[in-house]
C-alpha cells in the first residue's frame, strides 16, 4: 500500500472555506498547494498547515488566466510529481442590485471567476491525473445553495453556481475513463467574510429583509474531508451543508 501523502490543491485558500478545507487535509496527512490571488494570505494559511508537520506550498494564481492556471499545476507536479485531489473553491459574490442595474464587468467577472475557473482548473488537474501511477483522482467542486434555489438580486452568482452543477456531471461522466471521481458540495451559510451580511440582515423572496443562521465554517471542512477519503470507486456526488434554521428548503 502506498504510504506517500496525498496532494491536494484547494484554490481560494487565503481565506473562508478554502482555508478551513486546506487545513483540514494538512491535518489529515495531505500535501496542499494554496492558490489565490493573496500572496499574503496564502502564507497565513500555509503556515498553519505545517504546524500540523505537512507539506505546504503556495502558489498565487488568478483562476481566471489560463497561464496562470498552467503555472499552478506545473508547480505542482514539479514539486510533488502527482495530484490525488483538486477543490475548485475560488469564487466571488455579485453586488446586491437588481438584475437590470448590473454591469457587464459584474457579469463578466462572476462568470469568469466561479465557472471559467472551476472549468480551467479542472483542465490540467485531468492532464495530471489520468497520466500519473497510480492513475486517477478526485475533483470537489463548491457549489451552492444557488445552485439550486437563487436568492433576489443574485442572477451572475446563480447561473454560475448552477453551471458548476453541470460542469460537475460532466466531469463525473468524462473523468470514468481515466479513475477521475468528482462530486460537488453545496453549502448554505457558513460563517465566512462572504457571508457577513448575513447577520445584518438579507433581502428574501417575499421582499423582506431578515437576519439568516450561518453555521461554523469548520463543518464544511469536515464534509469535504470526509468527500476526499473515499476510494477512488465511491463518490459522494452532491452533499448539501448548511445551517439548520436558514430559510432554504421553503425559500419563496
Amino acid at each position: 500500500m502506498d504510504s506517500r501523502p496525498k496532494i491536494a490543491v484547494v484554490t481560494g485558500a487565503g481565506s473562508g472555506i478554502g482555508r478551513c478545507v486546506a487545513l483540514a487535509l494538512a491535518q489529515n496527512g495531505y500535501s496542499v498547494v494554496l492558490a489565490g490571488r493573496r500572496k499574503e494570505r496564502l502564507e497565513a494559511t500555509a503556515a498553519e498547515a505545517k504546524r500540523t508537520n505537512s507539506a505546504a506550498l503556495v502558489v498565487p494564481t488568478d483562476v481566471r488566466d489560463p497561464t496562470s492556471v498552467r503555472a499552478l499545476f506545473e508547480k505542482t507536479k514539479e514539486a510533488f510529481g502527482r495530484l490525488d485531489l483538486l477543490f475548485n473553491n475560488a469564487g466571488i459574490g455579485d453586488p446586491a442590485v437588481p438584475l437590470e442595474e448590473l454591469t457587464y464587468e459584474h457579469w463578466k467577472a462572476s462568470v469568469d471567476t466561479n465557472l471559467t475557473g472551476a472549468f480551467l482548473c479542472t483542465q490540467e488537474a485531468f492532464k495530471i491525473m489520468k497520466d500519473q501511477q497510480p492513475r486517477g483522482g478526485r475533483i470537489i467542486n463548491n457549489g451552492s445553495i444557488s445552485a439550486h434555489a437563487p436568492r433576489p438580486n443574485s442572477a451572475p452568482y446563480t447561473a454560475t453556481k448552477h453551471g458548476v452543477m453541470g460542469l460537475t456531471k460532466a466531469i463525473s461522466l468524462d473523468g470514468r475513463k481515466y479513475d477521475i471521481a468528482c462530486g460537488q458540495i453545496d453549502i448554505g451559510n457558513a460563517a465566512t467574510e462572504m457571508a457577513e451580511r448575513m447577520k445584518k440582515g438579507v433581502p428574501q423572496a417575499n421582499g423582506t429583509i431578515a437576519v439568516e443562521p450561518t453555521m461554523d465554517p469548520v463543518e464544511v471542512a469536515r464534509a469535504v474531508v470526509y468527500m476526499a477519503s473515499l476510494s477512488l470507486d465511491a463518490n459522494v456526488q452532491f452533499m448539501t451543508v448548511m445551517a439548520t434554521k436558514m430559510p432554504y428548503l421553503g425559500r419563496g
